[in-house]
């Protein structure tokens, strides 16, 4: 257990009985959720952990083949909650995290009571006539090429792009730094594991209830796809955000909070299988 939580830079914290795990999106680490999780504290078991790779995890862990698609991610998750032997826990993904979640939601079933997705999307390329996930492929090449030809270049541009915020430039900042922190090789095949994945197909038999939290101005998840995935998921409930861009527990966190308290205190989670 010790080498598994150690692996993974474990934090649990928090004064309640019901885990809530909170899982990072592409190129950050558990300090994203900084600023939400105190909200919490007082009901709920705080569990913050960085992915192998990325944070303060062990990078000697990292296994490439391992790391290759989100079911190695998902392990991550999966082991940690049977490290800490967590029952009927809510799993907090944002982002790519949101997929990462659900598949490990489906692991190991038993363990978890339901999902909380922040900005997330099944597929970010569009697959048209009949998908727009919001990127071309010719887009996500040029991200890839550009990480492998300048490491700074391309942090301060998807910053940017998540960002969404010009008002607030402190907040493209951050992300840009968590970025940059990144080993480049790792950064460069967790980006293709994240945009180039497709979880279309897992979202309709998942029986879990499931929030699903909507950013305007996300140019990196749409509303479209939000509505997509919602109406692929038969326990979801969407709810749209005040907040703009990919990041609201950053620019929005009050708000981030309070919808996902509320949801939380109004859903009977027994009541699903």
């Amino acid at each position: 257990m010790l080498d598994i939580l150690s692996r993974n830079n474990v934090k649990v914290s928090g004064r309640g009985q019901r885990p809530l795990l909170f899982a990072h999106g592409y190129g950050c680490d558990q300090a994203m959720w900084q600023m939400v999780g105190p909200a919490f504290a007082q009901d709920y078991k705080l569990v913050l952990l960085d992915y192998v790779g990325a944070g303060r995890s062990d990078l000697d862990a990292y296994e490439p083949e391992r790391y290759s698609s989100l079911h190695g991610y998902a392990r991550d998750i999966t082991e940690v909650c049977e490290a800490l032997d967590l029952q009927d826990a809510i799993l907090i993904g944002h982002s790519v995290s949101s997929m990462i979640c659900l598949l490990a939601a489906k692991a190991i079933p038993h363990r978890i009571a339901g999902l909380v997705m922040v900005c997330p999307s099944p597929r970010y390329l569009d697959d048209p006539p009949d998908y727009i996930g919001g990127f071309a492929l010719a887009d996500i090449e040029g991200l890839l090429d550009m990480i492998d030809r300048n490491q700074t270049g391309w942090a301060a541009y998807l910053a940017g792009v998540v960002a969404q915020n010009p008002d607030r430039p402190e907040l493209a900042s951050q992300l840009e730094a968590s970025f940059c922190a990144m080993r480049p090789d790792i950064a460069k095949r967790f980006a293709k594991v994240t945009f180039l994945s497709d979880n279309r197909q897992d979202l309709a038999d998942f029986e879990k209830p499931t929030l699903i939290l909507q950013c305007a101005e996300d140019v990196v998840a749409p509303a479209v796809v939000g509505e997509f995935m919602h109406q692929h998921m038969p326990y979801s409930t969407l709810r749209y955000l005040m907040a703009t861009g990919h990041c609201p527990q950053l620019s929005h966190p009050d708000e981030t909070a309070s919808v996902i308290r509320s949801y939380l205190s109004q859903q009977d989670f027994a009541s699903v299988p």
